[in-house]
């Protein structure tokens, strides 16, 4: 039987590409990690603390390795000069006057040279006398000191006498001049304010540097941190894990142990630890490992509880699996958003329990430095000399913050609830 239906070329046309590509998949397929890093590199403040925490990293592990002065050295000819100096001139020999009022001969690019001997040292008239090329240079601190002088004696008078007025010595001890410096009668004043060459961040009361000390004690900070943080990582993850998935009266026996731990504060740990060992690192490692893996177990607990009721733990006991592949091979993997999150907040909690511990003396000892420590050591002249204690404060509060909001990110791009 033939048929009667005729095809010709007329009858077929392409198919449009708008048709043709309908079915097609509009963007690779990404897993969980791969979109948490997409979205964590979009969180532009996450990625420039990041970027600030590596900056801070290679500058501590490497750059005193470079640096051509110790963090120990000390020069006490140069102790307590600031960052930038007022620098004076006399027939072309340049010379910076310190907070103790002693002349130190500089180059007029700020590198320091020596301290310039006294040739007078007037006590009694509280003058200091130089020559310098031949010139007699007269260093006058006594206008501050006798104006101070008196209004203490006037001070001391009114609390026996109220009447007196301290209105007049506190005005002239207020416009006093802090020091006044005359060569052949004349006054001089600064010729430049230049920056210091030699000591790039200034030195502390006893002649050392600065900058060295500060990365160093960042050192210090830094391997406290990391390695409290991975102790209390290895130890939470596996305490907690064991006392959620086994339960019963073995997770009631496991978190009691957990509270009576967490009752005792962490700085009796320290005393004790350092009644048996000596100031240092070891003492303060010791106390954190044993006290902040706690919240660590607690969150473990609570996210097994939770997961090991899911189909997918019970298929994985239904098969056979030994309690080890359960827990390492599929509660830890889809718990380590939380926990990564928790690891990385814990890091800038321990630098601050290490710089607190090392600030009232019960961690790092002289020669080394911590960033708490050096805080400590500027206590003494911070009216005078902020910069010592403004700078390691500094540090701690930068690395502190970008941490912080490292960790805000993380969390953000690791919960599930916003991905899109």
């Amino acid at each position: 039987m033939e048929s009667n239906l005729k095809l010709s070329s007329n009858m077929w046309e392409p198919l449009p590409k708008s048709e043709k590509d309908a079915e097609e998949v509009s963007r690779q397929s990404l897993t969980f990690w791969q979109d948490a890093s997409r979205r964590l590199k979009q969180n532009k403040v996450s990625m420039v603390s990041l970027v600030i925490i590596a900056i801070i990293i290679i500058a501590c592990v490497f750059v005193p390795m470079f640096y051509p002065i110790t963090y120990g050295e000390q020069v006490l000819d140069f102790a307590n000069i600031g960052i930038t100096m007022d620098i004076y001139e006399i027939n072309g020999n340049y010379f910076y006057m310190n907070g103790e009022y002693y002349l130190i001969d500089v180059d007029p690019d700020g590198t320091l040279l020596q301290k310039h001997p006294i040739l007078k040292d007037d006590g009694e008239n509280k003058k200091y006398i130089y020559d310098f090329g031949g010139q007699e240079v007269i260093v006058d601190y006594s206008p501050y000191f006798n104006a101070k002088l008196e209004y203490m004696k006037l001070e001391n008078k009114s609390k026996k006498n109220p009447s007196i007025d301290l209105t007049e010595a506190k005005h002239n001890l207020d416009n006093a001049k802090k020091v006044e410096i005359t060569a052949s009668g004349k006054e001089l004043t600064p010729v430049d304010k230049v920056h210091n060459k030699t000591y790039i961040l200034g030195t502390d009361n006893l002649g050392r540097d600065m900058f060295v000390r500060i990365l160093h004690g960042g050192r210090i900070s830094l391997i406290v941190g990391f390695v409290a943080t991975f102790v209390n990582f290895i130890i939470g993850v596996l305490y907690g894990g064991i006392s959620g998935y086994v339960g019963g009266r073995t997770d009631n026996i496991m978190m009691r142990i957990v509270d009576v731990i967490n009752a005792i504060p962490t700085l009796l740990y320290v005393i004790l630890l350092m009644v048996v060992m000596d100031n240092g690192i070891m003492p303060i490692i010791i106390a954190l490992s044993i006290t902040y893996w706690l919240s660590m177990a607690r969150l473990v607990r609570s996210q097994v509880l939770g997961l090991k009721e899911q189909e997918f733990v019970l298929a994985a006991q239904s098969l056979g699996a030994s309690t080890k592949r359960i827990m390492f091979s599929h509660l830890i993997p889809n718990m380590m958003g939380p926990i990564m999150v928790s690891a990385t907040m814990q890091i800038p909690s321990a630098i601050f329990t290490e710089s607190f511990l090392s600030f009232v003396g019960l961690g790092i000892s002289a020669p080394e430095a911590s960033w708490g420590s050096l805080c400590n050591d500027a206590l003494l002249t911070y009216m005078t000399y902020p910069y010592q204690l403004f700078l390691p404060a500094f540090a701690i509060s930068i690395t502190i913050l970008a941490f912080n909001l490292f960790s805000d990110g993380l969390r953000d791009a690791l919960d599930p609830k916003q991905r899109k």
